[in-house]
């Protein structure tokens, strides 16, 4: 269900943008994903991605119909730069406001400076759409996960990540902080009770975006939507910690 490829060139990574649901779409590639939710007010972006696969980004944002100066925000899950090296060229060519977890601002400075330090239970508004953030330290110690609600066909589904989910800085002599085993432990606990209709990941092999694509343009069958399967991938990173303990 969670399956990698490993990526050699940046256009290898290549994957054509489409609407997930409601007001969010999927300009990413397989090795960073990107989302933009289109407010009525402007762009939100989530995570920009490596800066070799920015062009890659840029053509779907286009593709979609929108162009950068759309973009409002650029939200940062966490620091790595996987998810933001190529925020400072996205925000000087959009002119948007850069956020990021509080406790990520100092390391996310190699990359660019924030304009905004992200607390948990902290919100952020721009047209139709209130993002409501948490902090979930484990990933990183300031790792944000996000919450929304988008709507199509007069159903609202509320749309949920986890803004760090990866295993690598939890292996034995990795982690970036004190006790971030056990802070990435509680997170998944806060994050097991909350209520997700549409879990977006922020790589395409946390929620199998490839392949949920790929139905949907050929079916029109949206497995995005799937209730469980929010519980299911936490259960997965769950146990892929536990394995890492023994």
């Amino acid at each position: 269900m969670f399956e990698r490829r490993s990526i050699k060139n940046p256009w290898e990574g290549k994957i054509d943008p489409f609407k997930i649901i409601g007001n969010v779409y999927f300009v990413g590639t397989f090795q960073a994903s990107c989302h933009i939710i289109d407010t009525d007010d402007g762009l939100i972006l989530i995570d920009p991605g490596y800066s070799n696969t920015l062009y890659l980004v840029l053509n779907s944002i286009y593709k979609l119909g929108y162009k950068p100066e759309d973009i409002k925000y650029i939200v940062n899950t966490h620091w790595h730069g996987d998810h933001t090296e190529a925020g400072a060229a996205l925000a000087d060519l959009s002119g948007a406001k850069t956020l990021i977890g509080v406790k990520d601002f100092e390391k996310t400075q190699r990359y660019f400076t924030a304009d905004i330090k992200i607390r948990d239970g902290d919100t952020l508004t721009l047209g139709n759409t209130t993002i409501e953030f948490m902090e979930t330290p484990g990933h990183t110690e300031g790792t944000l996960s996000f919450f929304f609600n988008t709507e199509e066909d007069g159903v609202t589904y509320r749309v949920g990540m986890f803004g760090g989910a990866g295993a690598n800085t939890l292996a034995e002599g990795k982690t970036e902080f004190d006790g971030a085993r056990e802070s990435y432990r509680a997170s998944l606990a806060r994050l097991r009770k909350e209520s997700v209709d549409v879990f977006i990941g922020n790589h395409t092999w946390n929620n199998d975006t490839f392949n949920k694509a790929k139905l949907l343009r050929e079916t029109g069958e949206n497995a995005f939507i799937d209730p469980t399967l929010w519980y299911k991938f936490l259960d997965f990173c769950g146990e892929r910690l536990n394995s890492l303990e023994k």
